[in-house]
């Protein structure tokens, strides 16, 4: 197999550090198991963030992401661990990370989870109406 998961997250350079600016990503294939029956967890990833001087790069993410498939986690911790990597990797302004379980017993799981670089504030919205 040319790739294989991996646990480190890689970086680049943010092309643009003097504006705040959001990168969506969404993930829809992450999976991980349950630790109480071993069965699988799907979930959708909708990772938003504002960079600061840097940008995860999209490859290692998705390794990275790949690397939960045979771990067996909580859906809050497993999120919690996700989101606690990438701000200790890239050190965003602003990082937000939701995921959407897929329905398991007639339940559905959302977390979502913020992280906030101290002294950053968002830029108050704009009305063009």
């Amino acid at each position: 197999m040319p790739t294989k998961p991996r646990t480190d997250l890689e970086t680049f350079a943010n092309p643009h550090p003097d504006r705040d600016y959001t990168i969506r990503i969404r993930i829809p294939e992450f999976t991980c198991l349950c630790p109480k029956t071993g069965q699988p967890d799907f979930a959708t990833l909708h990772l938003e963030y504002v960079p600061d001087a840097l940008c995860v790069e999209l490859k290692s993410l998705k390794l990275y992401i790949w690397s939960f498939r045979d771990a067996g986690a909580f859906h809050e911790d497993v999120t919690n661990r996700i989101l606690d990597d990438l701000v200790a990797t890239c050190q965003p302004r602003f990082m937000r990370l939701r995921a959407k379980f897929n329905v398991r017993g007639g339940i559905y799981t959302d977390v979502v989870i913020e992280h906030r670089q101290a002294g950053w504030s968002p830029l108050p919205p704009v009305d063009l109406g």
